[in-house]
């Protein structure tokens, strides 16, 4: 039971800073970085939605949003966002339904195997959501690699070159995060499924011998006259 409980935390707590992680990535700014010298006196970020240019002396900071989400915009964007999207929700999803499997948390005390397929639907939806959220986040990344790459191969200078920024990295961290705590949470559920089901079927036979039991001890302790009166009423009822 201890190495149960410790499991279910731990794959708990993954959960909930990988959601995170994949959140707060979907919905910064910094997807893309200026990877220009010191003499710059100014940061600019590029996310999925926006635009943001920081002056590095007042901190000041500007953000443009780009056009709407019916606009034509490169095919690079669109699909990190809406795998970065589907990312969010199964691990949302995901970290939800694994609050109700959790021992600790009276939802159907009374259910462990139900519990138990709880924790199981949590890890299977952690673990789709770290393949959405690992390439899309991936994928971005060696996009803006590669694209540098080719500028420089080709001496070709735009006055500003990028590289992937901190917003990405937390992608990749929380996709790897899902991968993790869905792996411990299907693995504690096959772990444990066989205690979890002996006790079940234990705790169902000794209710069900105590039950037994009952009708026994109340039918030897039925007085003789009522078991007279029963057996005149049987012989009443055939005739």
């Amino acid at each position: 039971a201890g190495m149960k409980f410790f499991l279910q935390y731990v794959g708990f707590f993954f959960a909930l800073f990988s959601a995170l992680f994949l959140i707060i990535s979907t919905w910064t700014d910094c997807w893309m970085v200026n990877a220009d010298d010191s003499l710059e006196v100014s940061t600019k970020c590029r996310g999925l939605w926006w635009e943001c240019v920081t002056n590095v002396f007042d901190g000041i900071q500007t953000c443009d949003e780009y056009d709407s989400i019916y606009a034509e915009h490169s095919v690079k964007l669109v699909l990190t966002r809406a795998m970065m999207i589907t990312a969010d929700l199964l691990s949302g999803f995901g970290f939800l339904f694994l609050v109700l499997g959790l021992d600790c948390v009276k939802f159907l005390p009374n259910e462990p195997l139900i519990k138990l397929r709880i924790c199981l639907v949590s890890g299977v939806m952690l673990l789709l959501a770290g393949l959405p959220g690992i390439t899309g986040s991936v994928w971005y990344a060696v996009d803006v690699y590669v694209e540098r790459s080719s500028l420089l191969f080709h001496n070709v200078f735009l006055g500003i070159q990028y590289k992937f920024g901190w917003s990405c990295w937390l992608g990749m961290a929380g996709s790897l995060g899902c991968f993790l705590s869905g792996s411990l949470l299907t693995c504690c559920t096959y772990l444990f499924r066989e205690t979890s089901s002996g006790r079940f079927h234990s705790a169902y036979s000794s209710r069900k011998g105590y039950s037994s039991a009952a009708t026994v001890v109340t039918n030897v302790h039925l007085p003789s006259s009522q078991t007279a009166t029963s057996k005149m009423y049987a012989v009443d009822t055939r005739v």
